[in-house]
């Protein structure tokens, strides 16, 4: 059925349709902040980019134009940069508890939500000996954080994005359905890539949490996972993953994991005289699957609100 629309009242439709504000939140994406750390000659570098973003009554500024009661995305950029000051940065997690709880004394913060990237660095090495102040850009993933907090309580989202993975052997995929359209062959053996997100949700932590001990925990259980699985398939491999850093770790309510499958295809020698045994593959890194998984804990509360992404971390 067609709805007729009044002509003289925008949205409004023939059975009375009322239009309200939804969801809405605002803040400052993607504040690049480096902090160099000059208390010793040793110095010490935390690159960080934060991103700060409120949520509450802010329906006056939507609907009126009344900024009376917005804190402006300028002075939550400066607070990020003092509080990197103020607050040591690392670790990040405790960095961004902070900031959040700061912003939740402002009137009508409801939830604050800091989404945050840490890029790692490494001493530059000189006559054999790592240098004092001269650092390298490294590291294989960028580590993650997402920090949403209001007065009834704090979740923090650890996680990292980029981690590129590859083993040789010990990935099969096979009595997958198959229709008129299935040109893919079934196979015992093929190489599985991927390049992972992973993000793990810890409600309430108590200050004392090491935060730097259980990413680097966390870490090791996904890549152990990853090499040891004798996989069926990708999502086999997620769930195993998922599943060993929940036993390890009951402090973790769920981990999300996000896996595009970075398909190896054997590339076809039989023109050029030669055998191809597994040796030589085409890298496609377009179109390819994307395997995503949740693995979560039956008897913990959902938290949705931590997961609704500002500037693109859930």
């Amino acid at each position: 059925m067609l709805m007729e629309t009044c002509p003289t009242h925008v949205g409004v439709s023939m059975y009375d349709m009322a239009i309200r504000l939804g969801h809405n939140q605002y803040g400052k994406a993607e504040t690049h902040l480096v902090r160099i750390m000059r208390d010793t000659p040793r110095h010490e570098i935390v690159d960080l980019n934060v991103t700060t973003s409120l949520r509450g009554d802010f329906a006056a500024a939507h609907t009126a134009g009344d900024q009376t009661k917005v804190l402006p995305t300028d002075t939550q950029k400066n607070t990020a940069y003092v509080w990197a000051k103020k607050h040591s940065p690392d670790p990040m997690e405790a960095y961004g508890l902070s900031l959040a709880r700061h912003f939740l004394t402002y009137e009508p913060v409801a939830q604050a939500r800091i989404e945050i990237e840490r890029f790692a660095w490494s001493r530059a090495t000189v006559d054999g000996e790592p240098h004092d102040h001269t650092f390298v850009r490294t590291g294989p993933e960028v580590r993650t954080a997402a920090i949403t907090s209001d007065t009834e309580a704090s979740h923090v989202i650890q996680g990292l994005k980029d981690l590129t993975l590859l083993k040789s052997t010990g990935s099969a995929f096979k009595d997958f359905l198959v229709d008129q359209y299935t040109t893919l062959k079934p196979t015992d053996d093929r190489v599985m890539a991927t390049s992972l997100v992973a993000r793990w949700r810890i409600t309430d932590p108590g200050d004392g949490l090491d935060w730097n001990a259980v990413y680097d925990r966390v870490k090791r259980i996904l890549v152990a996972r990853f090499a040891t699985v004798e996989s069926l398939a990708l999502q086999q491999t997620l769930f195993e993953m998922g599943s060993a850093v929940l036993e390890e770790f009951p402090e973790i309510a769920e981990i999300r994991l996000s896996a595009p499958n970075k398909h190896h295809f054997d590339v076809d020698f039989s023109s050029f005289d030669e055998d191809n045994r597994g040796e030589v593959f085409h890298a496609d890194d377009r179109p390819y699957g994307l395997i995503q998984v949740t693995v979560e804990r039956d008897d913990v509360a959902s938290a949705p609100d931590a997961w609704v992404a500002s500037a693109g971390l859930a």
